[in-house]
């Protein structure tokens, strides 16, 4: 599948700032960056620097005063697919290195407060049947509330609140996974199917070796997504991190098929 991607970035910095940016989608084996024209706004300094786990990269600009950016990409998305159902569990003993840090709890996903609960909700299920079982509970006692979320909501919070965003949902879905052995981590990424349309963030389930893209909101599906950059929660996949003061004047996200 091919995807037509355009984002319009548009903040107002209060003086000089230095920002960090994810919104290019990742070029790694299971899709292909066929074009892309990013426009910059001119900075003192930017620089591109490797993602979490080498998946995309960031750009680091250094300026002051109107930040204005502009992406468009065509992006063929080739990824293997599988029915997670029919997947099994990796013993922990088994893990690649590299799966380990997410099956730790991290600043929004508390693994470590939810063995009890998935314990006893989930107690018949293993492997793929189980990973379902805890993105359907997530879809079916999550309403989905623009606005009710900040940056300090954590999974514990919309368990308590039932109530959130997309990474609200990937939190929560990431955080029953973990607790129950099963590495996991939140994916952003741009796909089609979000309503209002905007960055996207899922989740990111280790099973039978690889790692499988699950939306616990159902508006997404996996072979309609591109990966921005993955991490251990959304502190890590924010598309801008302004260390100093920025203004939102306005922001555009538009996910289409390309029917060339």
């Amino acid at each position: 599948m091919k995807l037509n991607v355009h984002v319009h970035l548009d903040y107002e910095l209060s003086g000089p700032t230095d920002l960090l940016l994810q919104i290019e989608a990742a070029n790694i084996p299971e899709q292909a960056i066929e074009w892309k024209d990013i426009i910059l706004p001119q900075a003192d300094h930017i620089a591109y620097v490797p993602a979490q786990d080498c998946i995309g990269e960031r750009i680091w600009l250094r300026m002051s005063g109107k930040m204005v950016v502009d992406y468009r990409a065509r992006i063929i998305v080739n990824r293997n697919l599988a029915d997670c159902r029919q997947l099994q569990r990796v013993p922990p003993h088994q893990l690649p290195g590299e799966t380990i840090p997410y099956l730790l709890s991290s600043r929004y996903c508390e693994s470590d407060r939810f063995q009890s609960f998935v314990e006893e909700e989930f107690r018949a299920l293993e492997g793929g049947e189980l990973v379902v079982a805890m993105r359907d509970w997530v879809h079916d006692h999550l309403r989905y509330v623009p606005g009710s979320s900040n940056v300090m909501t954590t999974a514990a919070d919309t368990f308590i609140s039932r109530r959130g965003i997309c990474r609200d949902y990937a939190h929560l879905l990431i955080t029953l996974a973990r607790s129950a052995g099963i590495p996991a981590r939140i994916a952003s990424v741009y796909a089609l199917g979000v309503d209002p349309p905007d960055f996207h963030a899922v989740a990111e389930i280790f099973l039978g070796g690889e790692w499988h893209l699950v939306d616990a909101t159902g508006m997404a599906r996996e072979a309609g997504m591109a990966k921005i950059g993955v991490g251990r929660d959304a502190a890590d996949v924010a598309f801008l991190t302004a260390f100093g003061g920025a203004q939102l004047i306005d922001q555009y996200v538009a996910v289409e098929p390309c029917l060339e």
